[in-house]
Formats: structure tokens, sequence, C-alpha cells
């Protein structure tokens, strides 16, 4: 009963965690796992990628644009996603005294590497359990309490590549009683000092790049990233080998609008040709197209009626809705060529026939459609919103396809096609088979 959505108490943490902790950012990450493979592993839906081989120039540009992309309305959670002075501690290795106590550079960094983040980076160990013949990684690691301080650090016992543990040379030899003599430590050959380092490094085919994410909320992805390359463009002039790519989303949106728009023109043009062959004439399909504008004027009217985006699926409605409505207007030419062939009417009374005698086809095959689609239009059910586009884009190109089959094809027919049809040679071999000639 008391259940609120989670994009609520999102604004709600957006707009009071900022003023209560000064200097801090604070962004959301995705959740679901739904949104984490539509971000193709990115961070955020928007992912701008800034490559160049100078960093400090890079990170100049990645501050101007976060800013800029800052002012775009519905851009949220916009920040940088590599912290560049991240606080970390310099190792400084002696290497003339590394090499006079016969280690390397190497055995050093193995050595803090086993201590810090376990053996298992360096010499992987499995256990193998007798019991249940399961393998069990076994791993050593110096627990963090031990190297809480830059002293516990500097005494990181060090090995060399074989294993074998070092002494401390200017120690004195150990007593017959006392056999463990002092291990060769970090502090016997490295300086520690403080100092900064990314706290990301991230490469996109092998360059080194800047990530400057950002969220979308309250307005649709595709106006949000529209802007966001406007404020690119308006960075001027970048650096000479300096690049500056959108990605996530944004990217795999802009792809798939290409694509399908692309399958639109290919479906109009293959219908096209299709038909030429079927009517053997390039004047009648001509006239059947004349209601694919009338369908694309329907599913625009409808997106706008019902401030739906064009999208993925929209589009795809938009394919669903001008192959019927191709399918409609085949109807009405085709029954007034036969009409003319059979009682030699001229084209302006064989369209107005061919109107009123397929109107209720037309109608039915329409109306049957649109019926179907107000379920998924309303967005009923889990997920019904995902699949609404569609629906609303089905149902507004019928409806414009339906009066342009109704109203302009016919007039269309009347103005073009003044020449009587001739009887096609298959329809011609067809009849004779039905007299019994062939």
């Amino acid at each position: 009963r008391h259940h609120r959505p989670t994009a609520r108490y999102m604004r709600k943490l957006r707009a009071t965690l900022p003023a209560g902790f000064l200097g801090s950012s604070f962004y959301f990450q995705p959740a679901d796992i739904v949104t984490q493979v539509l971000n193709f592993g990115v961070s955020a839906p928007v992912d701008v990628q800034i490559e160049g081989a100078d960093l400090r120039r890079s990170y100049e540009t990645a501050r101007r644009l976060r800013d800029a992309m800052r002012t775009v309305p519905g851009a949220v959670d916009v920040h940088i996603a590599q912290v560049p002075d991240y606080p970390a501690l310099r190792i400084q290795v002696d290497r003339v005294r590394a090499a006079q106590l016969g280690l390397s550079q190497r055995d050093v960094a193995n050595s803090m590497l086993i201590s810090l983040s376990s053996s298992g980076l360096v010499a992987p160990s499995f256990f193998l359990n007798p019991l249940n013949n399961v393998n069990y990684s076994v791993a050593v690691q110096t627990p963090i309490v031990r190297v809480a301080s830059v002293p516990s650090l500097l005494a990181t016992p060090l090995s060399t590549a074989s294993g074998g543990q070092l002494l401390d040379p200017g120690s004195a030899p150990a007593p017959a009683a006392q056999p463990e003599a002092p291990a060769l430590t970090l502090g016997n050959v490295a300086s520690v000092s403080p100092g900064a380092s990314p706290g990301i490094v991230s490469h996109y085919t092998v360059q080194r790049i800047l990530d400057v994410a950002a969220g979308v909320e309250g307005r649709d992805l595709g106006s949000v990233v529209g802007d966001i390359r406007g404020r690119i463009r308006a960075l001027g002039p970048l650096p000479a080998g300096m690049r500056i790519t959108v990605r996530g989303q944004g990217e795999v949106m802009t792809q798939s609008f290409r694509s399908l728009a692309l399958g639109l023109i290919l479906a109009i043009v293959l219908v096209y040709c299709l038909m030429v062959v079927l009517f053997q004439s390039w004047l009648d399909p001509f006239i059947i197209m004349a209601a694919v504008p009338g369908a694309l004027v329907g599913i625009l009217w409808m997106l706008a009626l019902t401030g739906t985006t064009l999208n993925v699926e929209s589009l795809m409605g938009s394919i669903m809705a001008v192959g019927i409505a191709v399918s409609n207007s085949i109807l009405l030419v085709s029954f007034a060529n036969d009409r003319r062939v059979e009682t030699g009417v001229e084209a302006r009374a064989a369209a107005r026939e061919a109107g009123l005698t397929r109107l209720r086809p037309v109608l039915m095959t329409a109306l049957a459609m649109v019926l179907g689609m107000i379920p998924m239009a309303l967005g009923f059910g889990e997920g019904g919103e995902q699949n609404a586009p569609l629906g609303r884009a089905v149902i507004g190109g019928l409806a414009g396809a339906t009066l342009a089959t109704l109203l302009v094809v016919p007039v269309v027919y009347s103005l073009i096609r003044t020449k009587e049809p001739t009887s096609h040679l298959l329809d011609e071999r067809f009849l004779a088979e039905e007299r019994g000639e062939g």
C-alpha cells in the first residue's frame, strides 16, 4: 500500500545528498540486468568517450563537456567515470640496492601483489578435496589490518621468484638458540611517498579514453542524445589526435533507427518491384503506393497525439501499417482494372465503382486490425508500455491508409490511368483453361 516507484526515491536523493556532502559527487548506476545489457557494459545510458593521447588535455575537454551536458534538460547523474587524482602511495624501488640483495623489481612487485591482492594473482593454487572431488582455490594474503599504515606497508617481507625468503644483511647473525633472523622487507629496498593516481584506467580498441556518463529522466533518450551532440559540436575544434564518440544506448538506438529506416525504404521498393511483375505495369504499382504517404501521415499524427516518441517499436509498427495499406490498395486497383477490361468503362467510373464495391472489405480489414491493436496501444499488462508504440503506430497508419485508399487512390487512378489496361498473359491463360480451351 505504501509502495513508491524507485524513480521517486532517486529524485529525492539527487536533490538532498549533494547539499549534505559538499565536494562529493553522487550518481546512480543501473541495477537491473536488462539496463546493463542495453548499456552494453557502460555505466549509464549515455556514454561519451573522449579518446586522445594527451591525458591532461583529454581531461580538460571532459570537464568542459561535463559542465555543458549538465545543462541539457533530462540529463541526470552527469559525471566523469575516471577519477584522475585518486589518493595513492608511490613506491620507488632502489634498483641498485635491490640487485645487490639478489632482487629484481619484478620480485618486489610480486611480493607486494601477494601481500595486498593474494597469491592467487601470481601463483594460483588449488586444493582437491578427496571427500567430494571438488577443487578449491587456495590463496595467501596479508590481512587489511596488518597493512593499515605506511610503516606496516614497509614491513612487507620480500621473496625471490623461486619463493625463497631473503634475510636482512644488515642484521646481526642469529644465535643458535634463535634460528630465525629478520627477513628482508620492502623498507630495505624502497621508499614510499604520497601521490595521486587515476582510480580507473579505461581503454577502447587499445586507446586510452575518458568516459563522461549521463542518465536520462523526464525526456526521451533520442532528444537527450541529440542535445548532447549539439553540446559536443559547441566545444569547437578538438586538439589534434582527440576524438569524441557517443556510445551506450544512444549509439544502439541510432543504429537501430538507421536499420529500420533502411528496412522501411527497402520494403516499399521491394513491394513496388513485386507489384510491377505481378501487374505487368509500372503505372498500377505507382497508383497503389499512393496510399503509403497517407499511412505515414497517420503514423506521425497518432504518435504526436499520444505523446509517443519515434522509437524502434513505432518503426516496426510503421512497416506493418505500410504492408496493410498496400494490400488494401491492391484490392481497389485490381477491381478497377478488371471492370475496365470486362465492360470498357472509363477510369473515373471504374474507380468510383471500385471504391464503393471494395469499401466493406477495406473497412473490415482495417477495423479488425485496429481493434486487435487497441489493448497493445493502451499498454495493458506487464511490460505493456514497451510495446505500446507499435500498436499506436499501426492504428494511426491504418487510419491514414484507409482514408488514402478510399479517397486518394481512386482520384489518382482516374487522373493517371487514362489508358485502358490490357489483359495479362497469365489471366488469359487462366480464362482459357476455365473455358476448356487449353
